[in-house]
């Protein structure tokens, strides 16, 4: 889903964490992935999918510049680069956010995601979801710099919204997508303030220190 690339337009990376191969997670990054095309410049919106855990479990070879990583995360890199705002999707398992998630952002780079607005979205088959968005704020911007933004969202009882996300069916399913068009709308703004921010001569984008601390 995209609109010709031009200067002035915003572009998005959504990250859908769940690893099962027909989850809600990706029902609910095709509903963000339209909410986004609405938004004023948007432009290219991709949407990495996670399903079937495509990603090896991280180990230190990739930091040795082994090339055999390079077929595996290029693809993934060159979503990412072109974003200007990345939206992170996760379900809650056992209350935590999903081992392959955490796994793709051992992986995520400076210049990947570096000083990029991010968006967390919690998705709870009940009335939970709160855990993941404590974890991923906790540790998952710490040496790739994303920048996670004050709002996030969580949607509950997944199973009955964003099923036709034109067309809400109940009070509930209107109200989310009403909470997620408000907070794309937010991540917006961040993305176009940042893009100025990444041009900084003062962002050196980890070269001199790589790690956050």
């Amino acid at each position: 889903m995209s609109v010709p690339i031009g200067e002035n337009m915003l572009n998005y990376t959504i990250i859908c964490g769940s690893h099962r191969m027909e989850s809600q997670s990706t029902k609910v990054s095709k509903a963000i992935q339209l909410f986004l095309s609405q938004t004023p410049d948007a432009g290219e919106i991709n949407l990495i999918d996670l399903r079937g855990n495509p990603l090896p479990f991280w180990e230190e070879s990739v930091w040795q510049n082994d090339p055999k990583w390079e077929k595996y995360w290029k693809p993934y890199s060159e979503k990412l680069k072109k974003a200007d705002g990345i939206v992170v999707v996760s379900p809650e398992w056992n209350g935590m956010a999903t081992p392959g998630l955490k796994n793709f952002f051992l992986f995520c780079k400076n210049d990947d995601v570096g000083h990029k607005p991010g968006m967390i979205v919690s998705v709870s088959s009940s009335i939970g979801g709160s855990y993941p968005v404590a974890e991923l704020r906790m540790s998952s911007y710490k040496n790739n710099r994303l920048c996670y933004i004050p709002d996030h969202v969580i949607v509950r009882n997944a199973e009955k919204v964003l099923n036709n996300p034109e067309k809400p069916d109940s009070p509930d399913d209107e109200r989310i997508a009403k909470r997620l068009k408000y907070s794309l709308g937010v991540l917006r703004e961040y993305s176009l303030a940042l893009r100025n921010l990444r041009n900084s001569p003062n962002i050196n984008f980890g070269k001199e220190f790589a790690n956050g601390m």
